[in-house]
């Protein structure tokens, strides 16, 4: 990427970070006009199109950014935010296949679990949905009242269903 690039992206983040998301969207577009290949300039503009609620359009560079090799934390972000805004447009069958593909790349990633489990909710995987989510309670909260109740919570992540 070269330096323009590296420094219109910034300029970019610093305009969203502000507020300022329209004119993050109108620079992000031009940037990728001449740079469409760039898989950070798809990543930020799908974030910038997500954010200002054109979920829509945002699909597009999300897959285009995935297509063109994100890694590391950009692919994470990547996964997290498509799925969630297939999600967001009713597409829960790709917004399940999504998320699960960022589970397999980022198993213990607590934001993509959350999400996924909405996803699993809206594709009628309710048991599944609500295991993650007590898993989730269960690994993170500091709440002393679920603190006697971590053991018993933890096996009923395992599996709702069974009886003892």
């Amino acid at each position: 990427m070269s330096r323009t690039t590296h420094s219109r992206l910034a300029d970019a983040t610093s305009l969203r970070q502000a507020g300022r998301d329209e004119e993050a969207r109108l620079l992000l577009l031009e940037l990728h006009e001449e740079r469409p290949d760039d898989p950070l300039v798809n990543l930020q503009c799908a974030r910038v199109h997500d954010k200002l609620g054109l979920e829509s359009e945002a699909v597009q560079f999300y897959e285009q950014g995935l297509r063109l090799g994100l890694q590391g934390r950009d692919l994470r972000d990547a996964l997290l935010g498509l799925g969630s805004t297939y999600r967001a447009l009713g597409d829960y069958e790709n917004a399940r296949s999504t998320l699960r593909r960022a589970m397999a790349e980022f198993p213990s990633d607590r934001a993509l679990q959350t999400f996924l489990a909405m996803a699993l909710y809206n594709t009628g995987e309710a048991k599944e949905a609500c295991e993650i989510l007590l898993r989730v309670v269960v690994e993170t909260s500091a709440d002393p009242g679920l603190g006697a109740y971590r053991e018993a919570l933890s096996l009923y992540s395992e599996d709702l269903d069974r009886t003892w």
